[in-house]
């Protein structure tokens, strides 16, 4: 299976430079792209009669050299790959946006998510790796070898360049010393086992939210683009990472030791744009990431071994009984201990929904009545 692999580059000033041309570039092809595609588009809808072919990205790339790189000398201090890439994914961003997949593409702006893709003669070293136009630069950590990729993408975060490409890696199928496990998510803490173990979030950005209300309220009458202006902006933005990194961090540890010790993981179809849709709850379930917690723990049940299963969002968990399997009517928020009314059964409200959820992924009809068909199917999502 493809996994992707990531890790921050220690380029000389004179790489940075290189970098950020490179950057510089993909960012102005994207944007004339887009302007050009949408000046089609309006005129397409103004004028039926006489209706432009919408551009490909070779049909983009080749008005780009014919109109654009002649007038831009810039263009040529540059891999060429740079600009290509940047059209190709803007192509596939109208073609998401055209079978209504997202919404439609946006321009870019300077300084923020700068990213590029090279292809060619890439070589990769002990702690090193050879980019075309920029040479030899040190990584952070030592690469995998015998690495056969045909292209790598390079970002920047804050004032730190990363690479990442994508490479082959063989499943490893681990012992696993428990069958099936439900793991209920929540606020108070990220993931509550049916074995009864509790695992509390990072909670980075609660910890770190009076630090970066500060830096923002020291910032807000600096002069726009001055140089402390800058140099404020890049301290908000560092921490901005750092509070990312701690919430990436717990959930890679927790999706890791799951994936590794457990057959079965039988987890909630969340609805998360919902929960985020509430302002008394947005923040908080931004802090924990869930939608992560899913992705992660999607790729990394493949990878060693495990079963990961869906259950319908509709699914009772939380107000049906455990023991008996009686369900309430309505359960409050506020209520943080299950109490049956019909077998007198007490519990916390959240190892009984992880029990409940346990025993629906066990079954071969889950409680929320898919089969494994269904199962499956939204193993795919």
């Amino acid at each position: 299976m493809l996994l992707g692999f990531k890790t921050e580059l220690h380029p000389n000033n004179k790489q940075k430079t290189l970098l950020a041309k490179h950057a510089g570039v993909a960012r102005h092809a994207w944007n004339w792209g887009l302007w050009l595609t949408r000046n089609i588009l309006n005129h397409n809808s103004t004028n039926p009669e006489s209706k432009l072919k919408f551009p490909t990205a070779i049909d983009l790339h080749k008005l780009l050299v014919a109109m654009v790189k002649p007038k831009n000398f810039w263009y040529y201090e540059v891999s060429k790959t740079a600009p290509q890439y940047a059209l190709r994914y803007l192509s596939v961003a109208w073609k998401r946006c055209f079978s209504k997949v997202s919404g439609q593409p946006k321009f870019k702006k300077k300084g923020r998510n700068d990213s590029f893709t090279l292809d060619g003669s890439i070589t990769v070293g002990f702690n090193q790796i050879k980019l075309p136009r920029i040479g030899w630069i040190k990584t952070s950590e030592i690469l995998p070898d015998h690495v056969n990729f045909k292209s790598v993408t390079i970002s920047r975060k804050a004032n730190r360049w990363f690479v990442s490409f994508k490479i082959e890696k063989e499943p490893q199928i681990t012992h696993k010393s428990v069958d099936v496990v439900g793991v209920d998510l929540g606020v108070k803490a990220i993931a509550t086992l049916s074995t009864g173990e509790v695992f509390v979030g990072a909670k980075s950005y609660r910890k770190l939210e009076a630090k970066l209300s500060r830096l923002q309220y020291l910032n807000r009458h600096k002069t726009k683009f001055s140089n402390n202006w800058k140099k404020a902006q890049l301290k908000i933005t560092q921490l901005h990472n750092r509070i990312a990194n701690i919430r990436k961090d717990t959930l890679h540890k927790l999706t890791t030791y799951l994936a590794k010790n457990h057959s079965q993981i039988v987890i909630e179809d969340l609805n998360v744009s919902g929960m985020m849709a509430n302002h008394k709850l947005a923040k908080a379930v931004a802090d924990m990431g869930f939608y992560e917690f899913r992705r992660q723990l999607g790729y990394k049940c493949e990878l060693y071994g495990s079963e990961l299963i869906i259950v319908d969002r509709w699914f009772p968990s939380s107000k049906t009984c455990s023991k008996c399997g009686t369900v309430k009517e309505s359960l409050l928020l506020s209520e943080r201990v299950f109490n049956c009314e019909y077998c007198n059964f007490s519990c916390d409200r959240d190892l009984n929904a992880a029990l409940n959820l346990a025993m629906a992924g066990s079954s071969s009809v889950t409680a929320c009545g898919l089969d494994n068909a269904d199962v499956a199917s939204l193993k795919q999502e």
